[in-house]
């Protein structure tokens, strides 16, 4: 864990480099899928990723899209290369389907949209299996459960929800907090502000643009420790756990079910959980 609150430290210093030009209110970002990493020379057109039954066309790639932002899942270390629980998994499933495997990275907010239009065969981005999720993708079984969890100043006096009421609370967009954010709204006077990446909500959080950060607990914990912020655990939280997602109608589902399915068995997944979130417990 201590490399991974290093790199995070590193990411952090690098961000906060960038406030001048941060994202304002006006701000929009369009899904970009233009950063790419391949274990191999070959890649496909967008519109090649999988035929009509779900499945990758003849070609010994699989194209997978993340949204490289949030650590201990899945971010670029210093060196550029994506890395982090999730991507460690993706080879793996690769690797048992046969496959090389080809990653996108693009915005979370994107990544539905790139199921639906088949211009990649799967995600695995800390995605949770929501029932809205699954009207429009597939999902393999859930490989991680995690909670969520609100981040703050360090001597902030917002310790808990009752102190949200005229706050301003920030979530990534497309993400299961910005869903449980509109929930809460429903209960208190809170500023919803939803960003493209969530590296963006701590810098937003440490330059006061926003009062709270809503995210996953498994990267709030890294965040918390290498920017020194504090929070606390989301006690309204019962959310789906993280699984793969796919075209409707994949093909790739039971078979990715069944790796999903020797990782656990080979302890394989146990192995990951230590080495990129042995603090979460």
């Amino acid at each position: 864990m201590k490399k991974i609150v290093l790199l995070m430290m590193l990411i952090g210093l690098f961000t906060l480099g960038l406030v001048a030009c941060g994202t304002t209110d006006n701000d929009v970002t369009e899904p970009s899928d233009e950063n790419t990493e391949v274990n191999n020379e070959n890649t496909q057109a967008d519109n090649d990723a999988s035929n009509d039954d779900g499945e990758p066309e003849e070609r010994d790639t699989l194209i997978m899209a993340t949204s490289a932002d949030y650590p201990p899942f899945e971010f670029r270390d210093t060196s550029g290369e994506i890395v982090g629980f999730d991507i460690a998994l993706a080879y793996y499933i690769a690797g048992e389907l046969g496959y090389e495997l080809e990653i996108r990275d693009m915005d979370f907010n994107g990544l539905i949209g790139a199921l639906q239009n088949n211009r990649v065969d799967m995600v695995i981005s800390g995605m949770s299996a929501t029932e809205s999720r699954r009207e429009n993708v597939d999902f393999s079984t859930e490989y991680h459960h995690s909670a969520e969890m609100f981040i703050t100043q360090q001597g902030s006096d917002i310790t808990s929800i009752e102190d949200f009421n005229g706050k301003r609370i920030g979530v990534q967009l497309g993400s299961i907090q910005e869903e449980g954010a509109e929930a809460l709204k429903e209960q208190y006077d809170i500023e919803i502000h939803a960003v493209d990446q969530a590296t963006t909500l701590i810098q937003e959080l440490n330059t006061n643009r926003i009062d709270i950060a809503y995210m996953d607990k498994s990267a709030a914990l890294g965040f918390i420790e290498s920017q020194n912020l504090a929070g606390f655990d989301d006690p309204t939280s019962n959310s789906p756990g993280m699984a793969v997602a796919f075209p409707k109608g994949s093909d790739l589902v039971e078979r990715v079910n069944a790796a999903i399915a020797s990782a656990e068995e080979s302890g394989y997944l146990q192995e990951l959980r230590d080495e990129w979130l042995s603090e979460e417990d």
